[in-house]
């Protein structure tokens, strides 16, 4: 095992791998769905010592809510540059106090050749437009390997947010060093990801290989802008109030 980091390392392996092997797929769509254990995230709000109201909310939300909800969402890339996109849910997911894990509020264009993010975030009804470089992640590779929409992955562990523990699957025969969301920094794609604490997952369930115009995958343009430190300073002034809901909500926004 040994630990990796996002640096131009990555594209070095990648390129390298792809010389040598010209079924390496450098272009494609993913579909992947998001997956929300709700009873459990509802349970985690409510805390260990609930109020008896609050008890009563969450035994009535168990009752009319599925025990687990997912999402749709695509990912199109063509070499080194990649655009993830959330499907609107045909049907509401049932959402316990608001919770914004039970959402998908990110719209996610990464461009490797210049270690860029531009990440469209709808939160609480403001529309931002988060211009950084890519997340740095902290990898740790094992020999564990699983089958991830008819690909091999190898398992990597992460943290992100400094604390934030991560499990991903990853597949060396797809170039890009990329993933959903803005998970990334491995040699080659995520196709699975899970946050086990917070009960959420995502997992490609097809991978179509076909060429994707590089005139497709372009950034989103609408939303005030702003790099990753401003969009933090802003939701510790909007939620210094909200006592312990605030740091748990910020920590799903910047997933």
């Amino acid at each position: 095992m040994k630990t990796i980091l996002i640096t131009l390392t990555c594209l070095i392996l990648t390129g390298s791998l792809m010389a040598q092997n010209p079924q390496i797929v450098t272009s494609g769509t993913i579909t992947f769905e998001k997956r929300v254990n709700l009873h459990t995230v509802a349970k985690q709000e409510i805390g260990t010592n609930p109020s008896p109201l609050s008890q009563q909310m969450y035994e009535a939300y168990k009752k009319s809510a599925p025990q687990f909800a997912t999402m749709q969402s695509t990912l199109i890339f063509n070499n080194n540059k990649s655009l993830f996109t959330p499907i609107e849910p045909t049907t509401p997911i049932p959402n316990f106090s608001g919770n914004p894990i039970n959402k998908q509020f990110n719209t996610v264009y990464t461009d490797m050749t210049t270690s860029s993010n531009i990440a469209q975030k709808e939160i609480y009804g403001d529309l931002f437009l988060v211009k950084d470089s890519i997340r740095k992640m902290t990898w740790r590779l094992t020999d564990e390997t699983q089958d991830v929409a008819g690909y091999t992955c190898r398992r990597a562990n992460g943290l992100i947010l400094d604390s934030v523990y991560v499990v991903a699957f990853y597949t060396d025969k797809i170039w890009m060093s990329g993933g959903p969301e803005s998970f990334a920094g491995l040699p080659g794609m995520i196709l699975k990801v899970a946050i086990p604490h917070e009960n959420v997952s995502w997992t490609a369930t097809k991978v179509t290989v076909e060429n994707i115009p590089p005139a497709k995958i372009v950034p989103p343009k609408k939303g005030s802008v702003v790099n990753n430190k401003q969009l933090i300073d802003k939701l510790k002034v909007a939620m210094k109030n909200w006592g312990s809901v605030g740091p748990y909500e910020m920590k799903i926004y910047l997933l």
